[in-house]
């Protein structure tokens, strides 16, 4: 199947419709849809209560390979038992409103495409189901911020088409699983076993089933429907039509419950017998000081006070980026909140995944982080008293008593391993597809100190940034699935929700969000003398970039832009005002682009599609566009891509030219004369994950990106996708290794003395692919000030790619 760029206009998503009937989406499906056991043949169906029920985590030291298989039928069947629920053609390739993510047929082929990849990467399959697919469907959207809209309109597979991957890749995995001789218990982590890596795609499924159910419930009502045998919702959802009862005054008090100080220990022991991710291994100790905590969770009906009381009007309970997110998408009221009166009324309904119903007041409300610091803000005013969102390891102090002592002598303790749907809420907790809604905030099981629902229900916001623990190493077959969201920008959610299934539902479990993305997600609320959250200053070590003293991004800064907008478009004697300096440096990033270009020429390369991956300002893009007919600019940098950006719109652009502590001159450049701005676009992306709507170019550009990437060896394979059979890829780098940028493990040599040079890491990562033609040494200034500069030296590679 072949992935063809659509002009990005509001509408052009609907040119994929019209290739499946809606008649056929409508209603119960028929066996036709099922490309693994329907639900009522698969393990956890319950005859008597009519749902597929969510199985127990799969404990890895007793996976016989009869509760491998059926682990991964359950995961796969929910998946498709969810997607049922798309009533029409539409709901499918919809965008949704807030433009940030993929449109539902994405993620309907995404969890198989990671089965595959991961099984690949593990060895266990050596050829590709769909290769074309499989890059199509291989990375999904970490939205970078509230008002990145340019998603691209592309053309997606019919529904059709992905039911027969789906159902390929589901017969693959089922051969593996059921004569492979390698298949049996003991896996730990990161050893590199085919059961580690199974659990690895059933858990990945696992996560998507929630995020999926959260994009379902934003869609318009009128394209879902509810699947038939999914789990019910909890019975203290409304009557359709009951008294309307008093707006917000339908829900239990929540008054501060004292919570004693105590030492709690976070991370995952590497011998706990279930699938983990990266993140939550390492081990740390930390002290928590005695606070005080809201019962239960904030409750619909307490958060409508605040909704009454102008909260979404005033600004000053809003951070900054908090107050921006919410002018921008004019937000009055949570995301599932539904007016059902006349403005000022303050009547809502809720909506649920598949349908509205009056609003359960009890219900904890469900909002994004930005929100749920806004309502602290607000309550801490009207109380007099300073309140916040928890911290990690307040959570984990609030949890009951038998949570924190799960280990591997005790795993048991870890409920999910236990516990299918039925028997989680048994034990008191709403999370495994117990229900399939939340309950009431007072309902549950109630800790030693009187709290309701610390786990399960909806997840919580906490203070923390996302962050590794110490001793964390990321996993060798899934190297970037933590690394790039420690990076400031993720907030931590902890305990559950209730459609958190799986590892989801562990206590080990710890996930993150951007703080303007809507997740199952709520409130409590603490009161303490200090807060030690964990705060990530731009990109630390094992991220993307470095951070500036005052902890913001490097790459974000307005004096970087200015030094690289220098570098690559200023006038030669203002980059190198010396006579006796180095000026074989100058114009690095433009000698970049004629390397391209002459090694084109040279190897007969045709001048039609060109990427200049890791751009900064453009300056070799400019170049590139000379000559090829299309020309893309892609950096993670949102300031460098709005800097190159604005010069390709307006043909000239200004930067400040330093001379010495804040003394210097504004400087003004011009793109040549003649040069067709229009073969030329830039967007953000992350190298590690490039859109597989770009499709692929006959020559690729990453100039002095390789070293500052936290797992290069991802860039590298995805590279491999990205170069046209025949096509130029050319690279350089200085191999400067630092674990600000890379983390030791992942680079490509330097580590010792007895390890290779990065020269030879870079060769063995491409020789699979790709063939060098030519080697070059290049050297590059850059200046800071008018009497300091950066003198380096690059080695250029050009390789083929076979």
């Amino acid at each position: 199947m072949t992935t063809t760029h659509l002009e990005p206009t509001a509408e052009a998503w609907r040119r994929n419709l019209g290739r499946t009937p809606d008649a056929r989406l409508a209603g119960d499906r028929g066996s036709w849809w099922w490309t693994g056991l329907a639900p009522a043949a698969c393990p956890g169906w319950d005859p008597q209560a009519g749902c597929l029920r969510s199985l127990p985590q799969l404990d890895l030291a007793r996976a016989t390979r009869e509760a491998v298989l059926a682990y991964f039928e359950n995961g796969w069947c929910l998946t498709e038992q969810l997607f049922a629920s798309l009533a029409c053609e539409e709901a499918f390739y919809r965008p949704p409103t807030h433009r940030l993510r993929h449109p539902m047929v994405f993620y309907f082929g995404h969890p198989a495409s990671v089965f595959v990849n991961k099984l690949r990467v593990a060895g266990f399959l050596g050829a590709a189901v769909d290769a074309g697919l499989e890059r199509l469907f291989e990375t999904g959207v970490d939205e970078m911020s509230w008002d990145d809209m340019a998603k691209n309109d592309e053309a997606w597979p019919t529904v059709e088409e992905v039911l027969a991957y789906r159902r390929k890749v589901h017969g693959v995995v089922r051969e593996l699983l059921a004569s492979h001789p390698a298949l049996r218990p003991g896996a730990t982590r990161a050893d590199g076993s085919l059961l580690w890596a199974v659990a690895m795609g059933c858990e990945h499924e696992r996560i998507h089933l929630e995020t999926s159910s959260v994009l379902i419930r934003e869609l318009p009502l009128e394209l879902v429907q509810r699947p038939s045998g999914w789990v019910p919702p909890h019975p203290s959802v409304p009557a359709a039509s009951p008294p309307a009862p008093t707006p917000g005054h339908d829900h239990p008090e929540n008054p501060l419950q004292p919570m004693p100080a105590a030492t709690v220990r976070l991370g995952k022991p590497a011998d706990f017998p279930s699938f983990g991710w990266d993140n939550e291994y390492g081990a740390d100790e930390r002290h928590v000081e005695a606070f005080e905590a809201t019962s239960h969770l904030v409750s619909n009906g307490e958060y409508h006070a605040f909704v009454a009381a102008g909260g979404y009007r005033e600004p000053r309970w809003w951070t900054e980026a908090g107050w921006a997110w919410r002018a921008f998408r004019n937000v009055k009221w949570p995301t599932w909140w539904v007016p059902d009166g006349p403005a000022g009324s303050h009547r809502f309904r809720l909506r649920l995944p598949f349908e509205e119903v009056p609003m359960p007041w009890a219900w904890p409300v469900e909002v994004n982080a930005h929100e749920a610091r806004a309502f602290a803000a607000w309550r801490s005013e009207r109380e007099g008293r300073g309140l916040r969102l928890p911290t990690e390891a307040e959570h984990v102090a609030m949890r009951p008593a038998t949570d924190r002592a799960a280990s591997p002598a005790r795993p048991e303790l870890d409920p999910v391993l236990r516990a299918g749907s039925a028997a989680m809420a048994e034990t008191g907790r709403n999370l495994n597809l117990a229900w399939g809604s939340p309950w009431p905030v007072d309902t549950g099981l109630r800790t030693e100190e009187g709290l309701v629902g610390v786990t399960g229900n909806v997840w919580t916001w906490c203070e923390d940034d996302f962050h590794p623990l110490p001793g964390s190493q990321p996993d060798p077959l899934y190297d970037d699935f933590s690394a790039p969201c420690y990076d400031g920008e993720h907030t931590m959610i902890l305990g559950g929700s209730f459609l958190s299934t799986g590892h989801e539902a562990s206590v080990w479990a710890r996930f993150h969000f951007r703080p303007h993305f809507h997740q199952s997600a709520g409130i409590r609320l603490i009161a303490a003398e200090r807060c030690d959250a964990v705060r990530v200053a731009g990109r630390g070590a094992a991220q993307r970039a470095a951070t500036t003293q005052d902890g913001g991004a490097v790459y974000e800064t307005r004096r970087l832009v200015d030094e690289y907008m220098l570098m690559h478009h200023g006038a030669p004697e203002d980059v190198m005002p010396w006579s006796f300096g180095p000026r074989d440096g100058l114009d690095f990033a433009g000698r970049c682009g004629h390397l391209v270009l002459a090694a084109c020429q040279a190897h007969g390369v045709p001048l039609d599609r060109a990427l200049d991956l890791g751009c900064a300002v453009g300056g070799a893009s400019f170049v590139l566009a000379t000559a090829f007919r299309e020309v893309v600019g892609a950096d993670w940098s949102q300031a460098f891509v709005d800097a190159a950006e604005a010069l390709r719109r307006e043909g000239r652009a200004r930067y400040f030219l330093r001379h010495e502590g804040e003394l210097g001159e504004e400087r003004e450049v011009h793109l040549p004369e003649g040069l067709d701005r229009a073969r030329l676009r830039f967007e953000r992306a992350d190298a590690h994950h490039p859109p597989a709507t770009w499709g692929r170019f006959n020559a690729v550009l990453i100039a002095n990106l390789v070293d500052r990437l936290h797992a290069p060896r991802t860039c590298l394979r995805a590279l491999e996708e990205l170069v046209a059979p025949g096509g130029l890829l050319v690279v350089t780098t200085p191999y400067t290794w630092l674990p600000d940028f890379t983390p030791r493990e992942a680079w490509l040599g330097g580590r010792s003395r007895e390890d290779r040079p990065g020269a030879e890491g870079l060769a063995e990562a491409l020789t699979p692919a790709f063939t060098r033609l030519e080697a070059h040494d290049m050297p590059f200034v850059i200046r800071e000030h008018g009497r300091k500069f950066q003198w380096s030296v690059a080695q250029a590679t050009v390789w083929r790619r076979r």
